[in-house]
């Protein structure tokens, strides 16, 4: 009994040595960051500013693989599919790891299956009308909504499932509107109806490009879906401040999640290496260059608790607008 006593503190103790070694050992090669949308996009843009500040973190290079397609949910795939060593990450957020699930029969994957292990930046959402829209906050949108019951409003979004179709699908649930929707496969095209007057509004990202339509008159952002108003849109109400939709607020965030079943003293030296780079002044000026903000310092406890309430939060939506997987 003695000697079996003796060897389970020994095989405690060589399995509590091995963490630190794990975490000194990593990574033993270039670290992949897996972005779920083709080369050129904004997803892009952004996961190609943490590469060199990453890269110096972990001291091995970390290089950008571009897979679309399946809403995102195809490179996710593959990420979980890797090796659960740290050397794959994926840049992740609520529409593919979340929403992908619930909207496309096709994605077997769950929230659940991925690690966050710090969220990396935030963008503002904005509601974005065609010029002549005789409607100039989201409390008029809501009132033309009501008066063109007949002929109702159309909006746009990237597809069904997407965080942005979600939105306007409750909003109608809590206003009691009625609004036609336009399913698209990118912002560019969308936007590009808005600005030729094809589509009456959409909620999305804001950008610069929309930023420069917007000051050559040819669309019109109404209103901005953070709790507050972003430094990048002081003279643009948020939703929330007018009678219609009180309270109501959303942010689309990033973040670099690993499979779940990675280990932790891997996750610790993600983290560790991930929360320097947001520290960088490049990477936040080039972000800000991005219309993005870098992500809030949060600890690992922080970064999980943030995810399960946005999956809890996500799915209720999806539940009450009965959103069915096609």
């Amino acid at each position: 009994m003695k000697a079996l006593v003796q060897a389970s503190a020994l095989l405690a103790g060589l399995l509590c040595g091995m963490g630190p070694a794990l975490a000194q050992a990593f990574p033993t090669k270039p670290v992949n960051l897996m972005v779920p949308y083709p080369a050129g996009g904004p997803s892009d843009a952004a996961a190609r500013i943490f590469t060199v500040p990453l890269g110096r973190e972990l001291g091995q290079q970390v290089v950008v693989e571009n897979l679309g397609g399946v809403s995102g949910a195809m490179a996710a795939q593959k990420v979980l599919s890797a090796p659960a060593d740290g050397h794959y990450l994926f840049q992740g957020s609520p529409n593919e790891v979340i929403l992908a699930p619930l909207a496309n029969a096709a994605v077997k994957l769950k929230a659940e299956d991925f690690r966050l292990v710090h969220p990396v930046a935030e963008a503002v959402m904005v509601v974005v009308a065609r010029k002549d829209l005789p409607a100039n906050s989201m409390d008029e949108l809501v009132a033309l909504a009501r008066r063109s019951a007949e002929r109702p409003l159309s909006y746009g979004s990237v597809g069904v499932g997407s965080l942005y179709h979600l939105i306007l699908e409750s909003v109608q649930q809590s206003t009691g509107i009625r609004l036609m929707h336009a399913p698209y496969k990118g912002n560019a095209p969308l936007l590009q109806d808005i600005g030729g007057g094809q589509v009456d509004f959409a909620v999305l990202v804001y950008s610069a490009a929309m930023g420069a339509l917007a000051e050559q008159g040819r669309l019109k952002v109404i209103g901005q879906l953070g709790a507050q108003r972003s430094e990048l849109l002081p003279g643009v109400p948020t939703v929330s401040e007018g009678k219609e939709l009180p309270g109501v607020a959303y942010k689309i965030w990033s973040g670099f999640m690993v499979p779940r079943q990675t280990p932790e003293p891997v996750v610790e030296r993600l983290h560790k290496a991930i929360g320097a780079a947001l520290k960088d002044p490049g990477v936040r000026a080039q972000l800000a260059a991005q219309t993005q903000t870098a992500a809030a310092p949060a600890t690992l406890a922080e970064s999980a608790q943030f995810y399960a309430a946005e999956t809890a939060r996500y799915r209720d939506i999806a539940k009450a607008i009965h959103l069915q997987p096609q």
